[in-house]
């Protein structure tokens, strides 16, 4: 069974399109609904094990798929990547900007070496990402990135350091929107709340989405899936009047009153096109 995606199977047909963070998670689903979809999915992360591993799902799936190691937080070797890419691809369509981490941690101990850590890996290695492929490619050609953000509306307890970057990440979002704009590339954000992926099971066991889900007014967790569509949707021509935008894709979250607790109701109805999808499992 191949990707059921929502879109037509050739909207992103002769494109290349780079994927950070593709071994795992949403990445790893969006490149496969992006090389479904046509394009040719440049997979970078840190682990090569992981982005061959998605890479050999692709190539099985009929897709093109290309393995592109790389520490993001490096700036040397981001530099170095996105000259080899653009030397043997000429062009980058689009970037997803899906690379990150974090771990829990009140502020009151965390370091400032942790600290640094997860803003580099959350936005210092995003905004290197982009710099470099607007200046070797979009600056020349145009093109549309993706950048990963989250629900940043309110505090986030044990999650202050991830939770700056991501703000930030938001706000170099529209910077970048309006600096680019006249080279003809488009920059938005999304932002997911609680999603099902596997990195869910390192804050708990599965058994936290039955917490999580009542607190969502749609009453449920997200799955990857619907963040891929998103996504693929801001990176195609479709979204050729969007830029500078943050989509939320939280259930509605954000907008939850204290005086109206939501609760579970199973009335929202799932899209989880992902053929390959992994729900969360104990650790």
């Amino acid at each position: 069974m191949p990707y059921r995606s929502i879109f037509r199977p050739d909207l992103l047909a002769q494109r290349v399109i780079l994927v950070t963070g593709a071994g795992s998670g949403i990445g790893r689903c969006v490149a496969h609904e992006a090389a479904h979809l046509g394009a040719t999915v440049l997979l970078v992360g840190r682990k090569r094990e992981r982005l061959e591993a998605t890479a050999s799902e692709i190539l099985a799936d009929g897709g093109a798929a290309e393995v592109a190691p790389c520490d993001i937080r490096d700036e040397a070797a981001v530099t170095a990547l996105i000259a080899d890419l653009v030397a043997r691809h000429r062009v980058i369509h689009g970037l997803v900007n899906n690379a990150g981490g974090q771990f829990q941690s009140p502020l009151d101990a965390l370091t400032s070496n942790g600290f640094e850590t997860v803003l580099r890996s959350n936005l210092v290695g995003g905004f290197l990402m982009a710099r470099e492929v607007f200046l070797r490619s979009m600056r020349e050609h145009g093109g549309s990135i993706v950048n990963m953000a989250a629900d940043v509306a309110r505090g986030t307890p044990t999650m202050g350091h991830s939770g700056a970057a991501r703000a930030a990440m938001i706000h170099l979002t529209q910077t970048a929107a309006v600096e680019w704009a006249p080279h003809g590339v488009r920059v938005n954000a999304v932002a997911p709340g609680f999603i099902a992926t596997q990195a869910l099971a390192r804050y708990g066991d599965a058994a936290l989405e039955a917490v999580l889900a009542p607190l969502v007014p749609l009453g449920r967790l997200g799955t990857e899936a619907e963040v891929s569509s998103a996504i693929c949707f801001l990176l195609s021509e479709g979204a050729a009047y969007i830029s500078g935008a943050t989509l939320r894709i939280d259930g509605a979250l954000p907008s939850s009153h204290p005086l109206f607790p939501p609760g579970a109701h199973g009335k929202s109805p799932v899209y989880d096109g992902f053929h390959r999808s992994r729900r969360p499992r104990s650790t």
